[in-house]
């Protein structure tokens, strides 16, 4: 048995809640990534996870043993970046949150391209417009595209993302075109809202100042396509970075609305703990995503 791959394999399991998530995102089959589980427990002399058909729980040893070999890991891995940034060769794996949108279009295609050039870093991404938990999860880094938390994690802005409120043609030949930002209480507004989620209101630039909106609106989802879909199909407004609506708005399929009180800008930036800021291949990766990508959106911007 390799124990390092065993230790790996049970902290993957640990963290993800199953054999094969935790099997797949080390490239392992079900059946390899179970028998490492095994052969550790063998090893130990212990049962590290309860198993039933349906359901996998650590047990209270496996709790325990969690935590420290994920200091383990953490360990090796910062070990392994110190020696790979003296060769001047960065090696290994990167974990990354991209926004669904903006990640297709823009931040995944500049993955591709960092890979290429660095053949010895393998760049594992998750796509979500949630917002994640960077030290819960076990990423590296996240880049977000809203409203930047305060939080102990190194932050770096990338861009300011001008807002636009927008809706089909459709919708307003129904309902009308908001004059006010009152108006939009008494519209169908579409919001990207999901468990704690930050979006339960809107807030415009005003003449005074912002102006903060308690909205409703019969949907509301957890993904930005689908929310964009919706507004394209006459469902109702929406509140976008003007960058993701691009396309949208060129076309005509959508109308931008309240263009004198916009919403307050998005910030795109980039989140990483503090630990990994002197890992060589995070802070390689950190410099490629925010330069390429600000080139990027100034071009756009044109």
């Amino acid at each position: 048995m390799s124990y390092l791959q065993a230790l790996r394999v049970f902290v993957r399991v640990h963290e993800l809640g199953s054999i094969t998530a935790g099997g797949r995102d080390l490239r392992l089959t079900p059946a390899v990534a179970s028998k490492r589980i095994k052969e550790l427990e063998a090893h130990l002399g212990v049962r590290l996870f309860n198993r039933t058909t349906r359901k996998l729980t650590p047990t209270e040893i496996g709790r325990d043993f969690y935590d420290h070999a994920r200091r383990v890991i953490d360990a090796l891995e910062e070990a392994e970046a110190i020696v790979a940034g003296l060769s001047g060769q960065p090696r290994g794996t990167i974990r990354v949150s991209l926004p669904l949108r903006l990640g297709r279009s823009l931040l995944a295609p500049l993955t591709r391209r960092f890979a290429q050039d660095y053949p010895e870093i393998h760049v594992t991404l998750r796509m979500t417009d949630r917002r994640v938990d960077i030290l819960e999860d076990q990423l590296d880094m996240a880049f977000l595209l809203g409203n930047v938390p305060l939080s102990s994690l190194k932050q770096r802005k990338i861009a300011d993302a001008p807002r636009v409120l927008a809706a089909s043609p459709d919708y307003l030949a129904r309902r009308g075109a908001p004059t006010s930002p009152d108006d939009l209480k008494a519209h169908d507004c579409l919001l990207l809202r999901y468990p704690r989620s930050p979006e339960y209101f809107w807030v415009l630039e005003g003449p005074d100042g912002p102006l903060r909106l308690d909205l409703r609106g019969r949907l509301d989802c957890d993904c930005a396509d689908v929310l964009i879909d919706w507004a394209c199909e006459g469902a109702g407004i929406i509140n976008r970075p003007r960058l993701e609506l691009a396309e949208e708005l060129e076309s005509g399929r959508l109308v931008e609305v309240l263009a004198d009180t916009p919403p307050e800008p998005a910030v795109l930036a980039c989140l990483y703990p503090h630990r990994r800021q002197q890992d060589p291949k995070i802070r390689l990766f950190a410099d490629f995503m925010i330069q390429h990508s600000k080139a990027a959106m100034r071009e756009a911007a044109r």
